[in-house]
């Protein structure tokens, strides 16, 4: 029989944190959860109570992931809840331009939810949504802290659309929750409450070509104000999102393609997935032979490769003073239903049965990246980020007899 800690609020932009944690002569959990207010004046809304029951099961897991706007973040998104099983959707009969995805397992958290400031007031100010100062990192801290220790929270929503921040949602702790955006890794705080976490590392020249083609095909822009947008951010962005790469378990750098000399439309791409050594429940992938140097190039009888073809790296290295793994490709596939071939040959992948990285690469065969290594690499780490889960629970699951019988 589970403790249950009822609570109800009036206003919707109340925060749930849990400041201490008792357990009962159960041995079950019982927390004190308390209920404040931001000082910023919001819409009032009716109220709602949430029943926060906790029965020792494992705390959620979460995890991080960091990148500048337009990188494939959404992709990737895709990617990993897809791994898990169910469709990730906005939540049912809310605000249509909520940026929070739910599936049956994990829920997606767009940190651009705690801007401080809406885009009038960055304006005014003359601050970037890159820049510190724009965000509210106490509220992203007591947020994801209260998630992780089972405790519903209402999040703000930043809308995308106007470009305001409007009344805040309802989250309920999941099973795993990502916390996806600009600054997932710079709060040293919400940085220690990762279990795992992941760099997408695009280069400028990759970033300005994908640019490019987006905003002058799509949306009619002048290559000078393409060149001027991304000029402006490049400050912040250095100062403030890419220094979080040292800190990430993975990262998964995009470059240019060496395979094509001087090349410079970022169609074929060099692709590196950087795997953090050490790293508690997280094996990094191999080619071949662990920890040895290995150069291969597939292309043959079972692996169609048309021009440029591609070329596989893996071997040891140094990142940031951190040892690590790297797999590298470059080049890009011609068929996917042969990427079983390079698959047979990779190893730690942490599949469930013989092909899975390859069905889970056709099955998304319209995503961006599907056929080179950007999407390889963002499947493996969905599938590694579900073992580090698995390994998580069954670890939970075994200490909770010791933790009964002490108290």
């Amino acid at each position: 029989m589970a403790i249950c800690a009822v609570y109800t609020t009036n206003s919707l932009h109340s925060t749930c944190f849990v400041p201490t944690s008792t357990n009962t002569h159960l041995g079950f959990h019982q927390r004190q959860v308390f209920f404040y207010t931001s000082g910023k004046k919001t819409r009032k809304s009716s109220n709602f109570s949430e029943i926060s029951c906790s029965a020792g099961d494992a705390n959620t897991v979460v995890i991080g992931l960091a990148a500048d706007s337009g990188c494939g973040k959404s992709t990737f998104m895709r990617r990993l809840t897809s791994v898990f099983g169910g469709a990730a959707e906005p939540p049912r009969g809310g605000n249509p331009d909520s940026n929070t995805l739910i599936s049956d397992t994990t829920t997606v958290i767009c940190l651009d939810d705690y801007h401080s400031l809406d885009r009038t007031g960055r304006k005014e100010k003359g601050v970037t949504a890159l820049d510190p100062r724009a965000n509210n990192f106490d509220l992203m801290y007591e947020q994801v802290k209260a998630l992780k220790d089972g405790v519903a929270v209402e999040k703000p929503i930043y809308n995308h659309v106007s470009g305001l921040l409007d009344p805040p949602e309802l989250i309920k702790p999941p099973k795993i929750l990502v916390i996806e955006g600009l600054h997932p890794m710079f709060d040293p705080r919400v940085r220690e409450l990762l279990d795992f976490s992941i760099y997408l590392d695009i280069s400028n020249e990759v970033k300005f070509a994908w640019k490019i083609q987006r905003d002058m095909a799509e949306r009619g822009h002048s290559l000078e104000s393409i060149k001027a947008s991304i000029e402006a951010r490049k400050p912040d962005f250095d100062a403030y999102i890419d220094p979080q790469k040292q800190y990430a378990d993975a990262v998964i750098e995009v470059l240019p393609t060496q395979l094509i000399p001087g090349d410079n439309e970022g169609k074929v791409l060099r692709v590196r997935l950087v795997m953090k050594e050490g790293v508690k429940y997280f094996s990094p992938v191999y080619l071949f032979d662990e920890g040895s140097t290995v150069s291969w190039i597939p292309c043959g009888r079972k692996l169609t490769c048309s021009y440029p073809g591609i070329k596989f790296f893996y071997g040891p290295e140094s990142y940031f003073s951190n040892e690590v793994s790297v797999l590298e490709m470059d080049g890009q596939f011609d068929r996917l239903d042969e990427l079983i071939y390079v698959e047979s040959h990779l190893s730690n992948l942490s599949t469930k049965f013989y092909g899975e990285v390859t069905q889970q690469m056709l099955k998304h065969a319209d995503f961006p990246g599907s056929n080179n290594g950007t999407g390889l690499f963002q499947t493996i780490v969905g599938l590694k980020i579900r073992d580090l889960y698995e390994q998580l629970v069954a670890d939970s699951k075994a200490t909770a007899p010791l933790q009964a019988t002490k108290t």
